[in-house]
């Protein structure tokens, strides 16, 4: 294709772009903004090891810590969300809302760490009425 041929089908055309505040259609699989539930979480930080853009920190203090994400940052790939055995994360459909800042749309959350679950009591082996000799 010459220059001439590709300005010229460029200019007259038409717009290709979307005129604002128009937004494309959400596709049926997409990955939004991730949701956190504060009473579902332990503290285990497995979202935070497992999310490559850094959007969620966490960071743990005497019997509290803190759970922080930041949308700017996310690349809403889901990988905190499959991770989190308590299901206190999950993602929406909708498209992040537009920001002006960095930081913006960072939520915080600090909460007192849960004590463990206690262990069942093992119970002491029994030997079998009438035993093998």
């Amino acid at each position: 294709m010459s220059l001439f041929a590709m300005l010229w089908k460029n200019l007259w055309g038409g717009s290709r772009t979307l005129i604002y505040p128009a937004r494309p259609a959400v596709s049926e699989h997409y990955r939004g903004v991730v949701l956190f539930e504060p009473s579902n979480c332990t503290g285990c930080a497995m979202c935070k090891f497992r999310c490559t853009s850094r959007a969620i920190e966490f960071t743990a203090g005497k019997g509290e810590y803190t759970w922080s994400y930041d949308p700017g940052r996310c690349t809403f790939c889901g990988r905190c969300v499959e991770g989190c055995k308590t299901h206190a994360l999950s993602q929406e459909s909708d498209c992040p809302p537009i920001y002006l800042s960095a930081g913006e749309l960072k939520k915080s959350y600090t909460l007192t760490r849960k004590p463990p679950a206690p262990r069942p009591a093992a119970a002491a082996l029994k030997p079998k009425a009438g035993g093998a000799q």
